[in-house]
C-alpha cells in the first residue's frame, strides 16, 4: 500500500492499530508544529527499541522550535528532511510495509499530516550484548572480537577489517512474520555473478514464517540431490575468519539477531583449518592440521574397528592385547557391539545434560559420570575397561574438530553397527559409500571435496600442509576457479 497525499495521520494510526491489534508497545505521539496553518505531525516508535534521549535531541526538540510559516505539508516534510531533523540516519519512504519494518527495527518514523513521504530516523537504543570473545572458536593468537547479535554491529566489525570500497553489503528480508533483516556481504571484484544470483534466488524462495537464527536458512542454501550429512554451509563467529573467506570469492550472510555469520560455499578441508594456523610457524601449523585429520578418523572409525576386530577378526589384534581384551570382555554380560553402543549413547546423554543444566551443577554431573558410569560400571563387570577406553578416546578426538561433531557422531554410530554385523568388510563398504557421497556433494555448484576431488595441486598448499605466507600471498585462489565447479562465471 502506497501512502499518498490523501492519507492523514488519523488513517495511518488506524492502519497501525489494526495491524498491531492495539499492542501496548506501539507509541504514536502527535505534535502541533509551529506554523501559521497549524500543521500537525506524529512520531511513531516501538517502546523499548529506541533511545529516548537521542529521539528528543535529534527529532522532537528541532521540530518543536522550528517555524514552518505558511508551508504546505509536502514542503514542510522536505524542510524537515533537509534542515530540521538532526538524526545522522534519515531515510524517506512511502509504503506501509516499510513503515512497519522501520519502527520494528528501532527507527522513529516522522509523519507530517497530508505529506506523501515519511521519514525514518535512526534512534535505535535497545539493549544488546557487547562484542566479546567467541566461545566456540577460541584462538591463542589473534583478535578476541566475535560477532554480536545486532546486524549493524556485525557489519562494522567486517568494515573495520576490510576498508576497501569493493566490500559490499546487500540487504534482504526473510520470514513473512518475523521480517528478519540479513545482509549479503561480498567483494564485488572477487565474487562470481552466477554464484551470487543463485544465492539470491534461494533466499527469495525461503517461505518460512519466522527466521530467528542463521540455522533456519541452512537447508535452503544446500544443493539439491546431495548428501546432507556434511553441511555445505559454513558458520563462523569470528570477523577475521569471514574476511579471509571473502577474499576467495565467498559470500557471507549476516542475519540480524545471530552472533554468527554463514559462509557459502563451504569445503570439507576447511573444517580442519583454523585462525591459529595462519598465526603460527609453518611447521607447527602443519603438525596441528595433521593432528586434526588424525583425530577425525579416530573419532569416526575407532569404536567400529574395535567392535569388528573383537567380534570377527581377533587374529589382527596383537597377542598380549588380545589376551587382556578377551579376559575383560568375557566378564561382561553384554555383547561387544551392544556394549559399545550403550556406552556411546550414555556419553551423548551426559554431554547433553552438561550443556543444559546450570553451570553450578556441571561439576557434579562430571563427577557422577566419571565415578558412577565409569569406574563403578567397570568394577561391577557391566562394561569392560577396554570398551570404556575406546569410547572415551573417540569422544575426546571428536572435539578436536568441533564443527564436525554432528556428522562424526552419526558416522560413529553407523560404523559401530556395521562393524558388529559385517566386520571389517562392512566397514570398508560403508566407507566407500561415504566417500562417494562426499565426492558427489556440491556447495552452490562448487565440489565439496575440492582440492582432493577433483584434485588441485596448487590448492594442496593449504590442505594437509600450510606453506609459508610468502607462497600463500602470491596468488589467492577463488572458489569459482576450482576444477569442475559450476560457478565459474566471474562478474
Amino acid at each position: 500500500m502506497v501512502i499518498t497525499l490523501k492519507n492523514s495521520i488519523k488513517e495511518i494510526k488506524l492502519n497501525l492499530h489494526t495491524k498491531f491489534a492495539d499492542s501496548a508497545d506501539l507509541t504514536i505521539r502527535e505534535i502541533t508544529l509551529k506554523s501559521a496553518n497549524r500543521l500537525t505531525a506524529a512520531v511513531i516508535t516501538m517502546e523499548g527499541l529506541v533511545d529516548k534521549e537521542q529521539l528528543a535531541q535529534s527529532v522532537l526538540n528541532p521540530l518543536m522550535v522550528y517555524d514552518f510559516g505558511n508551508m504546505p505539508p509536502q514542503r514542510a516534510a522536505e524542510t524537515i528532511q533537509n534542515s530540521v531533523a538532526a538524526a545522522a540516519d534519515l531515510a524517506a519512504f512511502t509504503t506501509v510495509d516499510e513503515l512497519v519494518t522501520y519502527i520494528t527495527s528501532g527507527f522513529a518514523v516522522l509523519v507530517v499530516d497530508g505529506a506523501e513521504i515519511l521519514f525514518a530516523a535512526g534512534t535505535q537504543g535497545y539493549a544488546f550484548r557487547g562484542v566479546s570473545e567467541p566461545e566456540s572458536e577460541v584462538v591463542q593468537r589473534g583478535s578476541r572480537e566475535g560477532f554480536s547479535e545486532p546486524l549493524r554491529v556485525n557489519m562494522s566489525l567486517l568494515r573495520r577489517r576490510m576498508k576497501s570500497p569493493e566490500l559490499v553489503f546487500e540487504q534482504m528480508t526473510v520470514g513473512s512474520e518475523s521480517q528478519t533483516q540479513l545482509m549479503l556481504c561480498y567483494l564485488q571484484s572477487k565474487v562470481s555473478g552466477q554464484l551470487l544470483e543463485t544465492l539470491r534466488s534461494r533466499l527469495n524462495a525461503c517461505r518460512l514464517e519466522t527466521v530467528l537464527g542463521a540455522g533456519y536458512l541452512s537447508d535452503y542454501l544446500e544443493d539439491k540431490n546431495t548428501s546432507r550429512l556434511f553441511s555445505g554451509v559454513g558458520i563462523s563467529e569470528r570477523p577475521d575468519t569471514v574476511c579471509g573467506k571473502l577474499t576467495e570469492g565467498r559470500i557471507a550472510i549476516i542475519v540480524d539477531g545471530t552472533p554468527a555469520v554463514l559462509i557459502v560455499p563451504r569445503l570439507f578441508v576447511e573444517e580442519f583449518q583454523g585462525v591459529d594456523d595462519y598465526s603460527n610457524r609453518t611447521y607447527y601449523a602443519t603438525f596441528i592440521r595433521l593432528l586434526k585429520y588424525l583425530s577425525f578418523f579416530i573419532a569416526v572409525f575407532l569404536p567400529g574397528l574395535y567392535v569388528a576386530l573383537a567380534q570377527f577378526h581377533p587374529e589382527y589384534i596383537p597377542s598380549f592385547i588380545l589376551i587382556k581384551t578377551a579376559e575383560a570382555l568375557s566378564q561382561t554380560p553384554l555383547p561387544v557391539t551392544l556394549e559399545v553402543l550403550m556406552m556411546t549413547l550414555v556419553y551423548e546423554i551426559m554431554k547433553e545434560a552438561g550443556l543444559r543444566i546450570p553451570k553450578s551443577l556441571a561439576h557434579a554431573v562430571s563427577i557422577v559420570g566419571a565415578l558412577v558410569i565409569g569406574e563403578s560400571a567397570v568394577t561391577a563387570g557391566i562394561i569392560s575397561s577396554s570398551t570404556l577406553m575406546v569410547v572415551a578416546t573417540a569422544a575426546i578426538c571428536s572435539y578436536v574438530t568441533a564443527s564436525l561433531y554432528p556428522p562424526i557422531m552419526a558416522l560413529r554410530l553407523v560404523f559401530i553397527v556395521v562393524g558388529g554385523l559385517a566386520g571389517l568388510w562392512g566397514i570398508v563398504l560403508a566407507t566407500a559409500v561415504v566417500i562417494i557421497s562426499l565426492c558427489s556433494k556440491t556447495s552452490l555448484g562448487v565440489p565439496y571435496m575440492s582440492s582432493l576431488s577433483p584434485f588441485s595441486l596448487r590448492r594442496m598448499r593449504d590442505v594437509f600442509l600450510r606453506v609459508s605466507w610468502k607462497e600463500l600471498g602470491r596468488h589467492t585462489i577463488r572458489v569459482q576457479k576450482f576444477p569442475e565447479t559450476e560457478a565459474d562465471h566471474v562478474r
